[in-house]
């Protein structure tokens, strides 16, 4: 029985439309015995709903409901249209119907005929991708017995949305094909027997959800534990994910904490540090691979009617067509836009090189995608004629022919931190973009900006813009999220520092209206900044200005011709001398400095000014603030001595006593400067005098090592005949392979006797078409199956086992041998 804190998570469950668990339950040949197995397992208050959907008989009533009803403390329903999916109950889909999960209520609809497509009906499929996108992390897939592959292309939706998946061991299975097949396609979290299922179940959701029902979240005294796990991935792979959208990446944490059964963070870091394994596990569950071939049918077809047609009118004869799909994962988008291009270079008799490369920071799918092999349920969206014409048949799944398969290259590649592809005329960077925060969204668009061609074509996902790097991308088809570059303002490739993440966070969120109302202190700060603070410019190493602070019209103005911004060019007469001054101390002794007593030209009379230059601390690059100080701006200010103004109606006595004293202040200033600059020159002399015989030593060397470089360059030009002479022998091998491979492919067809190909585990891989003939089976039904479980009696025979394993051992032959 459910203890007090299970029922208070129920009940706050319940008042949450779609925020408890739903596990979905497929099954098919064998589903009864295991769907009895399971269900007496089910406690009476578990909080959470079970939909069972098998492959039934589209001609015959089912009887499931009341046969499970019998060994089910829960009720047990039939699904009947906008049924509203409650806890504590099982539903159970009626047979010759189609089931979705839509909004908390199941939907159902006529099952479709297969037609001439021949496509399949794959009800277990179709219902856990609706259950992953209503229920999200909440949604929970579990396969029991049955031929064929229904409820892997489901299990990997439930995966991508934060679900948990369940198969049936393969020894407990009366048909193993459907558990199989998810196992090897790595989207299984348990495998278990039906009877130990829902008491796992439980467990995780227990350490999943708190108890008010919602995901559990990291608390604040964990947040270092969570850097830490940041950290340990970070050294790993060297993968980053500290900007990436934090919500998920916490939830895919937990999720594997749950899965992994530790509740305390502390305790999973350190199964982290002792488990690489698990490392590996945790860092493939947060890059969320989530792709198909031609997903979104209608951007490919814009490919073929304005994107290709433009890029092939930009570019010459002589140029290659380059294509960069970012963030390819398993490769599936990769060749549904080599196969576009392939059908339009074929449709326009257009000729020329392409190239098309896709990268992704996932080793693993970047391995399935090199070897362009997918499972049936991979290739679901590929029409007959697509599938013909551009994929082969190897055993049980299809192969990317070698035609498209040489033009993608595949590369493991990191956009936001490794030097980017260049000269693009297309990138494509679908559903990437969602996860990652802004600081990192402008990084990659500049990347990406850079990247291409100028009239080149940016690709993006639905749900994914431009807008945190408005200046580079204008919209070419915006229902179609199709972007061209802006004429960049130089070659160089911006950056985006860490230091401006705060503000593209701060600036890409409105401002709240309370926040309008209530912040009175910064509007204090400003009032008084703008009035009372003297003005100023922050210039960089090279004196060039890089920010103005108030109203500088005074000291500094714009030269005619072409703009610039440095400092002493800006200055007014009679500045840029003590302006150089006080930034060569200000740099030299790293303190602020002050001139005063400075006298410049104003209406009608000379005013007195001061000058302060202070280096700013702790910058990553040396930058200077030069602040100007002028009584009449701010008569409030207090200085370190007085400053007179010199009014046009002084004496003539008076303001010749003034001048004297002023030379002889500007005298002896010039005359510190002098002897500062007389020093610094000597040390540069002696510096230069060491660096000079630095130079004559470093050009031996250099002779030295161009000789060597000479021995080595002929060592490698033979080293190179040789590998020349080996890739030919290389060539012509693999030509006498080809053909031999061939040629025993067309014997194997022309043989009118029965024969299979089993692996090292005696598992049926492929057979011919007189085998299924002769034995009355097909592909579906023996596909991946022991040897001896094909029939009931007609294969189970112990010296049929022996002489199989003999010649595994042995790797004899052995002829005409006979079973009875």
């Amino acid at each position: 029985m459910p203890d007090k804190e299970s029922k208070s998570t129920v009940s706050n469950l319940e008042k949450s439309a779609n925020k408890f668990p739903v596990v979905g339950v497929g099954a098919s040949a064998g589903g009864l015995a295991a769907f009895k197995e399971f269900i007496q397992a089910i406690p009476r208050d578990s909080g959470m709903a079970y939909v069972l959907v098998q492959h039934l008989d589209p001609k015959h009533e089912s009887l499931l409901p009341d046969l499970l009803q019998k060994c089910s403390v829960i009720p047990v329903v039939e699904i009947s249209n906008d049924i509203k999916v409650e806890v504590n109950h099982v539903y159970i889909i009626p047979s010759n119907k189609m089931l979705m999960s839509n909004d908390g209520k199941l939907e159902l609809s006529p099952r479709s005929d297969k037609g001439k497509d021949k496509i399949p009906n794959l009800p277990i499929d179709l219902f856990f991708e609706s259950l992953a996108e209503v229920h999200q992390a909440h949604s929970i897939g579990v396969i029991l017995t049955g031929n064929g592959s229904d409820g892997t292309a489901g299990f990997k939706a439930i995966k991508n949305n934060g679900g948990i998946t369940f198969a049936q061991s393969e020894e407990t299975a009366e048909y193993s094909s459907m558990p199989h097949n998810a196992i090897e396609e790595g989207v299984v979290d348990f495998v278990l027997s039906p009877r130990e299922m829902p008491k796992k179940i439980g467990e995780v959701i227990k350490n999943f959800y708190g108890a008010d029902g919602n995901e559990k979240e990291l608390e604040k005294e964990d947040e270092d534990v969570y850097k830490q796990i940041l950290a340990l991935l970070r050294i790993r792979k060297g993968i980053d994910f500290t900007y990436y959208k934090q919500s998920t990446i916490r939830r895919r944490i937990l999720r594997r904490m749950a899965i992994s059964g530790k509740e305390d963070p502390q305790e999973y870091i350190q199964h982290l540090r002792d488990n690489k394994l698990e490392q590996d596990v945790l860092q493939q569950d947060l890059l969320i691979p989530v792709t198909e071939f031609f997903r979104d049918e209608e951007v490919f077809d814009r490919l073929g009617t304005s994107i290709f047609p433009e890029v092939l009118k930009n570019n010459t004869k002589e140029d290659s067509i380059r294509i960069w799909v970012a963030g390819c994962s398993t490769g599936q988008e990769v060749y549904s836009v080599a196969i576009c291009l392939l059908e339009f270079m074929k449709e326009n008799k257009s000729k020329g090189k392409v190239q098309i490369f896709g990268t992704d920071i996932s080793e693993p799918a970047i391995s399935k995608a090199r070897s362009g092999i997918y499972k049936k349920g991979e290739i679901e969206n590929i029409s007959s004629e697509r599938l013909e014409r551009f994929f082969s048949r190897v055993d049980s799944n299809y192969q990317i022919k070698k035609e498209v398969r040489e033009m993608c290259v595949f590369s493991f590649h990191n956009f936001l931190k490794d030097p980017p592809f260049g000269k693009m005329d297309i990138i494509t960077c679908r559903n990437v973009l969602i996860y990652l925060q802004p600081y990192l969204q402008k990084k990659t668009l500049t990347t990406f900006h850079y990247a291409l061609k100028k009239g080149g074509f940016l690709i993006l996902g639905k749900s994914e813009t431009t807008g945190h790097a408005p200046d580079l991308f204008n919209p070419s088809e915006k229902n179609y999220k199709i972007y061209t570059p802006r004429d960049r303002p130089g070659n160089h490739m911006q950056v985006a520092s860490h230091r401006k993440e705060e503000n593209i966070r701060n600036f890409s969120s409105p401002i709240k209206a309370e926040n309008a109302r209530t912040d009175f202190q910064r509007t204090a700060d400003e009032l008084i900044l703008s009035r009372y603070t003297p003005a100023g410019v922050v210039i960089d190493e090279a004196i060039e200005i890089v920010h103005f602070r108030g109203r500088t019209g005074s000291y500094l103005e714009s030269q005619a011709g072409k703009p610039n911004l440095n400092l002493l060019k800006m200055a007014k007469p009679g500045l840029a001398f003590e302006l150089r001054s006080i930034v060569h101390h200000a740099k030299k002794e790293g303190k602020s400095v002050i001139r005063e007593n400075i006298p410049i030209p104003g209406d009608g009379d000379q005013r007195i000014i001061n000058i302060e230059a202070f280096p700013l601390p702790n910058l990553a690059e040396p930058y200077y603030l030069i602040l100007f100080h002028d009584p009449d701006s701010h008569p409030t200010l207090g200085y370190r001595r007085a400053v007179k103004k010199i009014p046009a109606e002084e004496t003539e006595e008076d303001h010749k006593e003034l001048l004297i004293l002023q030379l002889e202040k500007e005298l002896a200033q010039a005359r510190e400067d002098m002897r500062s600059i007389t020093e610094d020159q000597e040390a540069t002399n002696e510096e230069l005098q060491s660096a000079n015989e630095e130079l004559q030593s470093g050009s031996e060397e250099l002779q030295t090592l161009n000789e060597e470089l000479e021995t080595s360059k002929e060592e490698l030009q033979s080293t190179n005949e040789e590998l020349t002479s080996l890739n030919q022998e290389l060539l012509s091998m693999n030509k006498n392979l080809t053909t031999a491979r061939n040629f025993a492919v067309d014997v194997l067809e022309t043989i009118r006797e029965p024969w299979m190909v089993l692996d090292s585990n005696l598992r049926v891989k492929s057979a011919n078409q007189v085998f299924y003939k002769t034995f009355r089976t097909s592909e579906e039904a023996i596909e991946n199956k022991p040897l001896l479980s094909l029939g009931k009696k007609d294969w189970n025979v112990p010296e049929l086992d022996k002489v199989v394993k003999k010649i595994l051992v042995e790797k004899t032959i052995i002829k005409d041998f006979e079973v009875t």
